[in-house]
């Protein structure tokens, strides 16, 4: 491998032909599955008995070790329906992390309640618990913990905090099946749990797909009834029509259950794999001075779905530099060695337009519901403005089970340019 840093003309550590990573892997028995759904006759999940559906619902429960699973049309749609299914709506607030994909700071506003954005852990890049009770007025009725990057959050202290509070937790783990906290699955901690199957997740569908878990049968029945016009549907139970609640038409089709069927029974053998190799390429850029790698709390499993690394200018004799110069040499520098470094999140979710602007259901709505003020732009959740300054990420690449190859080559294009630091210094400088 040449010294010479690619950006000036070496050779990149990762060749190109070593670049492209599929994901997710499709296997001919996702191919037969599918196939096989196409040919039965029951394709959505409102026919009576045994269908591809419902398969998905009891192999995942089964899998994981929840008592109830609810399949749904997409992780947004389960977030949704388990706040509806808790009761949540106008008048109420819900906590939900400053960083996070966007649907889960929208899935409050679906049911006309507001969300109340709380700072990270500046490490596991999760909700703070200690955030969460600064934020707790009269008004709120549920936090949402973000199991982000795959990272289990403090569930025993936000689980700790919702009962003090009398307050309801419905966990978003759509980045972490899989994850664990003190032995227990996400998901199934808190009251419900809503699991993404995106085709870019670790257990992926063939398009959108959602998964609801639930201890409570009181709580499964409600959101199999949200995700059906309000309808019970029950085996030999002829459908009658009859909404008896309101409900949402989110229901998952059998090609999407019978793809992630497919993906379920592989999930074991590639995770082995995925830990693997990301343990042993972290466990590589963990010796870089300057360089913060993915970590989880004590007694947990993290799952890697994102690998989020934060960069200190200080290591590199910038003191006083902008993190953001520095983050953009080393985003250059690491892009031309080959290794496709990129931000998840180029804003704290409480910047976002439709939050600033009360955006929801028009004339500051459901703002206006609760009194509540509206978040301002630029301020406030210092650590989640930190860690979206000072960091970027890998995503995807490493999900595949025989990657470990490709991230020894990523580790080796972080070592070459570890070893300019000077003249990561220069860009660093010139970009300031």
């Amino acid at each position: 491998m040449s010294s010479k840093l690619a950006a000036l003309g070496g050779t990149p550590a990762v060749p190109k032909d070593r670049r492209h990573v599929q994901w997710p892997l499709v296997e001919d028995e996702d191919r037969k599955a599918v196939l096989d759904a196409l040919d039965g006759a029951r394709l959505v999940s409102d026919t009576d008995g045994v269908n591809p559906v419902s398969d998905l619902e009891h192999n995942w429960a089964r899998r994981f070790g929840f008592a109830h699973c609810v399949a749904v049309s997409n992780g947004t749609a389960a977030l949704s329906l388990a706040l509806s299914a808790l009761g949540v709506g106008p008048g109420d607030e819900v906590i939900v992390p400053a960083l996070s994909f966007i649907a889960t700071g929208l899935a409050p506003v679906h049911q006309m309640a507001v969300p109340v954005f709380a700072d990270i852990d500046p490490v596991t890049f999760n909700i703070d618990p200690d955030d969460i009770e600064r934020r707790i007025t009269p008004r709120t009725r549920a936090i949402i913990p973000v199991h982000l990057h795959g990272a289990p959050a403090d569930m025993d202290r936000i689980t700790a905090i919702a009962r003090k509070h009398g307050l309801a937790v419905v966990e978003d783990a759509a980045q972490a099946p899989g994850a664990t906290h003190r032995g227990r699955p996400v998901g199934g901690i808190g009251d419900a749990g809503a699991f993404s199957l995106q085709v870019s997740k670790n257990i992926p569908t063939c398009g959108e797909g959602g998964l609801l878990v639930t201890g409570s049968t009181e709580l499964a029945e409600a959101m199999r009834r949200g995700r059906q016009f309000g309808e019970v549907i029950e085996a030999g139970r002829d459908r009658d029509y009859i909404s008896y609640g309101l409900g949402w038409n989110h229901k998952m089709n059998a090609l999407q259950a019978s793809f992630t069927s497919a993906q379920l029974a592989r999930f074991d053998e590639y995770e082995r794999r995925r830990q693997q190799n990301v343990t042993e390429f972290l466990a590589r850029l963990a010796k870089l001075p300057g360089l913060q790698v993915p970590t989880a709390l004590p007694d947990t499993t993290h799952v890697w779905h994102i690998l989020r690394f934060r960069f200190d200018p200080a290591a590199f004799g910038l003191d006083g530099v902008r993190p953001q110069a520095l983050r953009s040499a080393l985003r250059r520098l690491l892009r031309a060695e080959g290794v496709p470094m990129s931000q998840y999140q180029l804003m704290p979710l409480p910047d976002q337009k439709v939050f600033v602007e009360r955006l929801g259901f028009g004339s500051g709505h459901p703002w206006a519901v609760t009194g509540a003020p509206g978040t301002v732009s630029g301020e406030g959740y210092p650590v989640t403005r930190a860690v979206i300054a000072d960091s970027l990420t890998i995503q995807k690449r490493h999900l595949n089970p025989g990657a470990g190859g490709l991230l020894s080559l990523y580790a080796d294009a972080f070592e070459k340019v570890w070893a300019h630091k000077d003249m990561v210094a220069t860009l660093t400088k010139a970009a300031s």
